[in-house]
């Protein structure tokens, strides 16, 4: 037999084997994919430290903020408590001027009554030039429409001569603007006549 024949059994070939690295090829795939997994550990470790570190970094943000908010909220508070005193002091100062010449008309008293009773009106004149200069002048409401937010009806008189719904009379004066009122005007508001016919 000059052919080198390959054994069949039962008319069926043998399976061709696979060479012999097969065995090196597993183990090399074996470390690659523990390699894989260890560097996919490593990203997933880094990627944690650097999300724990910007968290560290938000919180430490957050506590200053939180510590500057409130600095400002006490720094506005006595800022506040600074400005009130200093509006009182303004005010108090803007007195006594009046309260001078009032001890000033109260010293002279036995003298002559007329320079007494000129003294008086200068000082009323200087009182209520105070108050215009706190922003609440005096107000003069006779003839106006009536309206709830500057004045307070405390009577009503009927009067053909004048138009209802108007002052009439000015019992206590008002002091104020139209949009800061100190205190409203006590006034006698007029209504229709009875034996008026429309």
């Amino acid at each position: 037999m000059s052919e080198q024949q390959t054994p069949e059994r039962n008319g069926v070939q043998p399976e061709e084997q696979p060479p012999e690295r097969n065995g090196v090829e597993t183990e090399q795939q074996t470390s690659e994919g523990a390699s894989t997994s260890s560097g996919r550990a490593e990203a997933e470790s880094e990627a944690l430290e650097k999300a724990k570190a910007r968290i560290a970094q938000l919180e430490d943000g957050w506590r200053r903020a939180a510590a500057e908010l409130d600095n400002f909220r006490k720094r506005c508070a006595k800022d506040l408590v600074r400005a009130r005193e200093q509006e009182r002091v303004r005010t108090a100062a803007g007195w006594l001027p009046v309260v001078d010449n009032l001890e000033r008309a109260l010293e002279h008293a036995s003298s002559d009554p007329d320079q007494i009773i000129d003294g008086v009106r200068a000082v009323h004149q200087q009182a209520l030039s105070v108050l215009d200069g706190l922003g609440f002048p005096r107000r003069d409401d006779t003839g106006m429409a009536f309206d709830p937010a500057l004045h307070e009806a405390v009577g009503t008189v009927a009067d053909k001569e004048l138009v209802p719904g108007t002052v009439a009379q000015v019992l206590r004066p008002g002091y104020g603007r139209d949009d800061e009122i100190l205190r409203p005007a006590a006034v006698v508001v007029a209504t229709r006549s009875a034996n008026r016919s429309d």
